[in-house]
C-alpha cells in the first residue's frame, strides 16, 4: 500500500468547507474526505412537488455534491417511489446486463444468498463506465441485509487525484483509457436466467475526467473496466494502471457504510468508486437500485 505520509506531514492535506448551514436535514459527515449520513427526510414524501420538498430536494442536491455519497436511513419507499427519487436528478439508465425488478427495466434487482455464485460489486469500481455516457449517480436501496457484514465502502476520486504528484499529473493529462463490459457482463448473471446479448459496451474515456457539476478533476479508471492506457506501450499501461489501482484504494480517500434495513446510499459515479463487501455468506442481502443517467466524460 502507497503512503501518503512523511516526515513533511501528509502529502493529501484536505481543506474542509463546511459552508452555509442547512436548513431542511441534518448532514452528519461520515469522515472529512467523502461520506455522510442524511436525517429530517422522508424521501417517499421528498418526491412530491409541495415547496418544503423542492427546498430539500436542493438541499440533497447539494450535500450530494458536498460529500460524493449520501446516506439514508430508516426509508419505507415503493419502487415507484425509487424510480420518482431517481428522476428527480435525470433521466433514468438501464443496465446492458443486469436483471431487473417488475417489469420496469430501470429497477435494477440487488440480490446475493446461499446458493449465488457471486455478488453484485465485490471489486472496486465506477459503475457501467464501459458505457459511452456513464450513469451519473446510482441509488441503492437494501431492504434486507445480514446480521453482520455487507458493508460498502466508497472512495473519493477528487482526492486521489490531487494527491498524485505534479509530474503524474503531467502525464496523465490527456491520455485516454479504454473501458470494455464484455469480459465482466457475459454470463455474468446467467444464475438469473438472463441470456447473453449479442455485445455489450465499451467506450474510450479520459484517464483524468472534469466533473461538469463542480469543475474539479477526478481520476477516472478503476479495476473493473479499464483494459488498458492508450496510446502507451501495453507493458508501460499495465505498470501504470497498476500503481493507480492501488493509489486510488487507499483508506485515506475511504469511507465505509454500515447497511441496515431500509437504508439507502446514493453515490455519484463521475467522482467516487466504490466496492460491496461479501463476508455475511449464507445470509442474505438484497434490495434494488435506480441508476441516472449521465454524460460523456470530458
Amino acid at each position: 500500500m502507497s503512503s501518503l505520509a512523511g516526515k513533511q506531514g501528509p502529502r493529501y492535506r484536505h481543506a474542509m468547507d463546511d459552508g452555509a448551514p442547512y436548513e431542511t436535514i441534518a448532514v452528519e459527515k461520515l469522515t472529512p474526505i467523502i461520506g455522510a449520513e442524511i436525517s429530517g427526510v422522508d424521501i417517499g414524501k421528498l418526491v412530491s412537488d409541495d415547496a418544503r420538498s423542492n427546498r430539500q430536494m436542493d438541499e440533497v442536491h447539494r450535500a450530494l455534491a458536498e460529500n460524493l455519497v449520501i446516506f439514508f436511513r430508516d426509508q419505507h419507499i415503493t419502487p415507484q417511489q425509487h424510480l420518482a427519487f431517481g428522476r428527480k436528478f435525470g433521466e433514468l439508465h438501464f443496465h446492458p446486463a443486469a436483471p431487473h425488478e417488475d417489469e420496469d427495466p430501470a429497477l435494477m434487482k440487488i440480490y446475493a444468498d446461499a446458493n449465488s455464485p457471486r455478488a453484485n460489486g465485490e471489486g472496486w469500481h465506477s459503475d457501467v463506465s464501459c458505457d459511452h455516457e456513464p450513469p451519473m449517480g446510482s441509488i441503492l436501496y437494501i431492504k434486507q441485509c445480514p446480521p453482520r457484514g455487507g458493508d460498502t465502502l466508497f472512495a473519493n476520486m477528487y482526492a486521489a487525484y490531487e494527491a498524485l504528484s505534479d509530474r503524474m499529473k503531467a502525464y496523465l493529462d490527456g491520455l485516454t483509457a479504454l473501458h470494455d463490459g464484455e469480459p465482466i457482463y457475459r454470463g455474468l448473471y446467467a444464475n438469473y436466467g438472463v441470456a447473453d446479448r449479442p455485445s455489450y459496451p465499451s467506450a474510450e474515456h479520459p484517464v483524468v475526467r472534469t466533473h461538469p457539476v463542480t469543475g474539479k478533476k477526478a481520476l477516472y479508471v478503476n479495476r473493473g473496466f479499464t483494459r488498458h492506457i492508450n496510446g502507451i506501450p501495453r507493458d508501460e499501461s499495465e505498470a501504470m494502471l497498476a500503481y493507480l489501482y492501488q493509489h486510488a484504494e487507499n483508506p485515506l480517500f475511504q469511507c465505509r457504510f454500515r447497511w441496515t434495513e431500509n437504508a439507502i446510499a446514493f453515490w455519484d459515479n463521475r467522482c467516487t468508486q466504490h466496492r460491496a463487501m461479501w463476508d455475511y455468506w449464507p445470509h442474505t442481502r438484497s434490495g434494488t437500485r435506480v441508476t441516472v443517467k449521465g454524460e460523456r466524460p470530458v
